[in-house]
């Protein structure tokens, strides 16, 4: 056993007393030991203190850069989407365009119609072919409802989604996706200018926009008739106005038919040549006759309740070469 000891003498300046301290030098051993031991891991700690604290403001720095990243990230992500959908209603309208100006199209009829076509025993709803009666007798019989007014000349001004990856390498896939596409629509709406170029009295007598403002309440296809409560045919687009509001000429052409008719009530119909005929049906006023030259926009007649109907609407349809097609796919901005 160690039993040396280590002697101190403690002087002090002011009294000149001395203290005298004896220590075991195991326990001054153990002590000295100890208090290194304190040092080490203090120092670690204060090492470890230290770079918790730099980690800390570094996190704080990317924390902010990665706010700043993620909305950016955001605004990049919305004007792709928003270029997409443009890209879409581009692509849209192009489709709709080259169809409905393909007049030599073998399957144009079936790509217009996109619908159910009438079953040879299949009851059709406003079906039936216009009949051509005296003008001033059947203007007589017509429904007195609403008051005379005067012909309106004013021009009105009236693209299955996938939730996409929100990470960096989706957003570079959709970006690249969307300027191939932009590059290719680019090409495909030059050649179709210039092919319309060519053909613009045909994109004149194209009915391509919807000839009254209003919302669509009834769609082309098949339907129970609010009438017979049987299932037939509507052949058209049912489109809900006030009573009075414009219904405009969608495109050139001459009217072939002004008068009034049990089931269509009071109803133009306009030849837009190219095989390409127009009603507008349920009208309270017409303000064209047979044989008038009209050109887009100007103003056919008047929203109405007449004839077979069960409200004031426009009943507009189009039909080539006779028969019905869905409308829809003629509207450019729908």
């Amino acid at each position: 056993m160690d039993k040396k000891k280590v002697t101190l003498f403690i002087v002090s300046n002011q009294t000149g007393k001395t203290r005298k301290l004896v220590l075991s030098a195991a326990w001054l051993k153990a002590v000295s030991f100890i208090s290194a031991v304190v040092i080490i891991i203090f120092a670690a700690g204060m090492v470890d203190y230290f770079g918790l604290l730099l980690q800390a403001m570094e996190n704080k720095r990317l924390k902010a850069e990665n706010a700043q990243l993620t909305k950016q990230f955001q605004i990049v992500e919305s004007k792709v989407s928003a270029l997409e959908n443009s890209l879409e209603r581009v692509k849209t309208f192009t489709t709709k365009l080259k169809l409905i100006t393909n007049v030599d199209a073998e399957d144009r009829i079936t790509k217009l119609t996109m619908g159910p076509k009438p079953a040879p025993n299949q009851p059709v709803e406003e079906y039936e072919p216009m009949e051509a009666r005296d003008d001033g007798e059947a203007l007589a019989q017509q429904d007195a409802t609403f008051a005379n007014k005067k012909p309106l000349n004013d021009q009105a001004g009236e693209l299955a989604n996938e939730t996409a990856d929100k990470d960096y390498a989706s957003l570079v896939i959709r970006i690249e996706k969307a300027v191939k596409e932009t590059q290719l629509k680019e090409q495909s709406v030059i050649d179709l200018w210039e092919s319309l170029s060519e053909r613009q009295s045909l994109l004149n007598a194209t009915p391509n926009m919807k000839p009254a403002k209003g919302w669509i309440t009834s769609r082309f296809g098949y339907r129970t008739s609010p009438f017979t409560g049987k299932t037939t045919l509507h052949a058209g687009l049912d489109i809900a106005a006030a009573p009075g509001s414009p219904i405009y000429a969608p495109a050139d052409g001459v009217v072939i038919f002004a008068s009034y008719d049990e089931g269509y009530g009071k109803l133009v119909s306009i030849d837009h040549g190219f095989g390409v005929t127009t009603r507008y049906g349920h009208m309270s006023q017409i303000y064209v006759q047979v044989g008038q030259r009209v050109s887009k926009w100007d103003v056919i007649g008047a929203v109405g309740n007449t004839g077979r109907s069960t409200g004031p609407h426009c009943h507009y349809e189009v039909r080539i070469n006779g028969t019905p097609v869905d409308p829809i796919n003629y509207i450019l901005d729908e």
